[in-house]
């Protein structure tokens, strides 16, 4: 394997990231005052990468997965990841966390009301507005014996950081010493501007939060939530990443993209998962001598027309039934067979 891989997709956490050469000049950003590190992996990508991580040491990606991953590390670019539903594009982030130690993935999941203000941050106005009404009224309150209510003549821009929330995005892009990786599941959901509203914030590495901006002459500098949970100071209300973050934006191919961000990432197409590939997936997720145990099951998911389109999950659905419903004899193997086929359907038939 070649010493320039970063990720090598070798299913073992390393250190390989401390050896990430710089950036390219034109991408290279100066976000401080730089947050603390997030928090290990989340159950969610356990339950990706398997039981135990137990994918992570029996999947390897294929040649061309490994160096186009390597390739957005480089160059700090996101990897835009193409293919049929199922086929372990989500789960590759998870994989690059997990190998390279870079802590909780960050995921964003796309539907089509959502914007990029979702992405970046959430202001809590009504809220806010609410508490200071409330602390206006506390010396009334005092009087009649009623609970005080919170105190934010103290906090830097009257409390303002309370009720603000940096999204997925936002918190990606916080100034770091390592690069956080973010997950943005299925981009071609989203409606049509959202695509292009992405283009300046992955370009720049950066973004504004104008309530904090007119702030900044007497705040300038405010504590607000991040999406870990953690309280994060933002400096002249802008965030500013120090690592660009390794970014992997999902699509299924419902849709095209427009040319400047197809320019600002770098394209990667998982093919539908060959026989070897689903192999290793089910050992992954039940354990040594699955594949082989369950070889018809895997062949029958194989099986299909020209143009069908069928996830992962429903192969492991059906193996799953197999293995807990104990079917034995004849009259069990027909229910056995008949259930699998049904719970393998091909998705884009309805009949």
């Amino acid at each position: 394997m070649s010493d320039w891989l970063i990720y090598r997709g070798a299913g073992a956490p390393h250190d390989g990231i401390e050896h990430l050469p710089p950036p390219p000049p034109w991408r290279d950003f100066d976000g401080g005052p730089l947050v603390a590190p997030p928090a290990a992996l989340d159950p969610s990508s356990e339950r990706r990468l398997g039981v135990q991580h137990r994918e992570a040491s029996h999947h390897r990606p294929g040649e061309t997965e490994r160096e186009l991953v390597n390739a957005a590390l480089y160059l700090r670019r996101p990897l835009l990841v193409t293919g049929a539903p199922g086929s372990g594009k989500s789960t590759l982030a998870h994989s690059v966390a997990y190998e390279l130690g870079l802590g909780r993935v960050l995921g964003w999941p796309v539907v089509s009301r959502s914007t990029l203000r979702d992405g970046l941050y959430d202001y809590d106005a009504i809220g806010r507005l609410q508490d200071l009404q409330i602390a206006r009224a506390a010396p009334a309150a005092a009087e009649s014996g009623a609970a005080p209510g919170p105190d934010l003549t103290d906090e830097p821009g009257g409390g303002i950081g309370r009720y603000i929330r940096l999204g997925p995005l936002g918190t990606a892009l916080l100034p770091a010493a390592r690069p956080r990786v973010l997950l943005v599941d299925e981009l071609d959901k989203s409606d049509i501007d959202l695509p292009n509203d992405l283009l300046n914030v992955l370009e720049e590495g950066e973004f504004r939060i104008p309530e904090l901006e007119r702030l900044a002459g007497s705040a300038p500098e405010v504590e607000v939530l991040s999406d870990d949970g953690a309280r994060v100071t933002v400096r002249d209300g802008r965030v500013r990443c120090r690592a660009f973050p390794f970014i992997v934006l999902t699509s299924n191919g419902e849709r095209d993209f427009p040319a400047p961000l197809l320019r600002r990432c770098i394209h990667l197409h998982i093919p539908v998962p060959d026989k070897e590939r689903l192999a290793a997936m089910v050992r992954a997720h039940f354990g040594e001598g699955a594949a082989e145990r369950y070889e018809a099951v895997i062949d029958r998911f194989l099986d299909r027309e020209p143009g069908d389109v069928r996830a992962v999950d429903q192969l492991f659905n059906a193996i799953h039934l197999t293995q807990r419903a104990g079917w034995t004899d004849e009259d069990e193997e027909e229910t056995r067979r008949r259930l699998t086929a049904e719970l393998m359907r091909p998705l884009d038939r309805t009949r």
